[in-house]
């Protein structure tokens, strides 16, 4: 790809605005007092996770759609997504009567697919990842004539991805900073754009997951660079390499790239849908994850774009018992105890003192290392926080039993 000798503008950005104009929602933003009590500041969240498509990319893709000739429109779109710009395509070209093919990794979530077919999109799979998927669907392209749709490393897409920032400065005038995911860098291009623009003062943050985080290396060097693998569970940013477009963007006007654990992702989400009442996708999270996590010191008050909220209910699940688990909220352990009747009774017993919630036990007999007459019985506790769990292993110790984890 050729890269434009300048950045996309303010201009490009307040004129996506005009083109979204009826199309998508101005999304709210909403207080979040647990990062204001961390913070000592007002935190702020951005919430496109209530975006139409349920996050940010139909703003992105309705613009890039818009801008194509009647010719271009005739031969049809085709792009390549996890699942938030598939859905954004999808819906952007039904809105302008566009033919859309996207395609998908296997394994990509099962709501996004259905969403994406549910918009008029034809949906084909092809590899294990994004990277994977854009080489098919570039392929199609050529094979068909249909018009490539780039998720991230295209001028119209930042602009449009930009128009998020006109609105939170309006919304939080104060702003001092702004914080977002990054996958291949086209939101957080967008942002900077307009925020540098206008107030030159306020800083912008991009998070990436710690296992799939191409930009740190990418800037190290001065140009973008691919990763050999990565996996997390922010589908949403599990890019591989970040754009040569969105490179140069991020290289001259993003402040910082700063990462984040898995276990960081799922506490945000945790406390997103305990306390803020929102339901956001891993990907949507990793900005309040950074937040939360101190690995970046911040001035208030501060926006966080929660970008999207298309989350698998399963993998819901699965997140919420880790954000439990690595909150000391959920315990597994291992206890022996005698074999005989009113030993189980004792443990539970001690385990209720200590005001704790037993969700599972499993016995277990034939490991050799028992003794006769002994059993094993693995634990899964509900306690009320790292304090808590502490003084339950310190009771059950107190209390005579030796007390194992990583069941």
């Amino acid at each position: 790809m050729t890269v434009p000798s300048e950045l996309v503008t303010l201009a490009d950005v307040e004129a996506a605005r005009q083109l979204l104009a009826g199309v998508i929602r101005r999304t709210p933003v909403e207080p979040c007092r647990p990062l204001t009590a961390k913070l000592g500041g007002p935190t702020w969240l951005k919430c496109e996770n209530l975006q139409r498509a349920g996050s940010f990319k139909v703003r992105g893709a309705y613009v890039r759609l818009a801008r194509l000739s009647d010719a271009e429109r005739r031969r049809g779109v085709v792009a390549a997504s996890a699942g938030n710009h598939a859905q954004g395509v999808a819906l952007a070209a039904s809105l302008l009567g566009i033919a859309s093919t996207v395609f998908m990794p296997v394994g990509a979530p099962l709501p996004k697919i259905a969403a994406t077919k549910g918009y008029g999109a034809a949906v084909e799979f092809a590899g294990s990842t994004v990277d994977e998927s854009l080489v098919a669907a570039q392929e199609f392209a050529e094979r068909t004539g249909a018009v490539f749709i780039h998720p991230f490393d295209h001028p119209d897409v930042i602009a449009g991805q930009g128009t998020i920032a006109l609105e939170l400065l309006e919304q939080v005038p104060d702003v001092k900073t702004v914080i977002t995911g990054a996958g291949g860098g086209g939101l957080v291009s967008g942002l900077a754009v307009a925020i540098k623009a206008m107030r030159p003062d306020v800083r912008v943050i991009g998070v990436q997951a710690a296992e799939a985080a191409a930009f740190p290396p990418s800037l190290a060097h001065g140009r973008p660079m691919r990763l050999g693998k990565f996996g997390t569970i922010a589908d949403g940013i599990a890019v591989g390499r970040p754009g040569d477009i969105t490179f140069a963007h991020v290289s001259k006007l993003v402040d910082d790239i700063v990462t984040v654990s898995e276990e960081d992702i799922s506490r945000a989400l945790l406390m997103l849908l305990e306390r803020g009442k929102m339901v956001v996708e891993p990907a949507g999270s990793v900005g309040v994850a950074a937040l939360l996590a101190g690995v970046v010191q911040v001035e208030t008050p501060v926006v966080a774009v929660l970008s999207g909220g298309n989350i698998d209910p399963m993998l819901m699940v699965r997140v919420i018992e880790h954000g439990l688990a690595a909150a000391g909220r959920y315990l597994t352990f291992t206890v022996r105890c005698g074999d005989r009747p009113g030993h189980l009774a004792k443990l539970l017993t001690c385990i209720a003192e200590q005001g704790a919630n037993v969700v599972d036990v499993a016995h277990r007999r034939q490991d050799p290392r028992l003794q006769l007459g002994e059993v094993e019985l693995g634990l899964s506790v509900e306690t009320r926080g790292s304090e808590h769990s502490d003084r339950l292993v310190n009771a059950l110790r107190s209390a005579g039993y030796t007390v194992t984890f990583g069941i």
